[in-house]
């Protein structure tokens, strides 16, 4: 199926369903499994289902780039994840409100000639009622590491 059939479907059919739980108002609790599905969508490196977390209108601002709208995440992420090889992240809760999260997140990573990086950053997240991620501000931070000092090494 092409990918722009398959962009639309998947559209369509978020735009039925609508619906990620846990929704907010968050808890301890809700809040941490809200960041534990997070961690493991970015970890299938799969743009098509990590975008359908995002509202169709979800505005970023990931380093210094400026993104609106699901269909631009999902080539944001389909480019990122061109780059960013062997990607292994992990997410920890930094603190939450009614509809907001902040998280500290690390990911390890290698460029297509071998370079290992791990990189460092925070999150802040703003949910829509119906728990799909309106909003996300990003910053991160790069540090060229050697391969044999990689803390991630789980199987994909």
């Amino acid at each position: 199926m092409p990918t722009e059939l398959r962009d639309a479907l998947d559209d369509l059919l978020n735009t039925i369903m609508e619906t990620k739980p846990p929704l907010p108002p968050f808890t301890l609790e809700t809040a941490k499994a809200k960041v534990q599905a997070a961690e493991d969508g970015w970890n299938t490196r799969d743009p098509e289902r990590v975008a359908l977390a995002y509202t169709l209108d979800s505005q970023w601002r990931n380093r210094s780039e400026f993104l609106s709208g699901r269909e631009n995440i999902r080539a944001f992420l389909r480019c990122k994840w061109d780059k960013e090889l062997d990607y292994r992240l992990k997410k920890e809760l930094w603190s939450f409100t009614d509809n907001r999260i902040s998280v500290c997140f690390e990911y390890e990573w290698h460029d297509d000639s071998g370079h290992w990086y791990r990189s460092y950053g925070n999150e802040q997240w703003e949910f829509a009622e119906n728990g799909l991620m309106q909003r996300r501000e990003t910053s991160i931070n790069d540090l060229p590491i050697q391969e044999a000092d990689r803390k991630f090494r789980w199987e994909r």
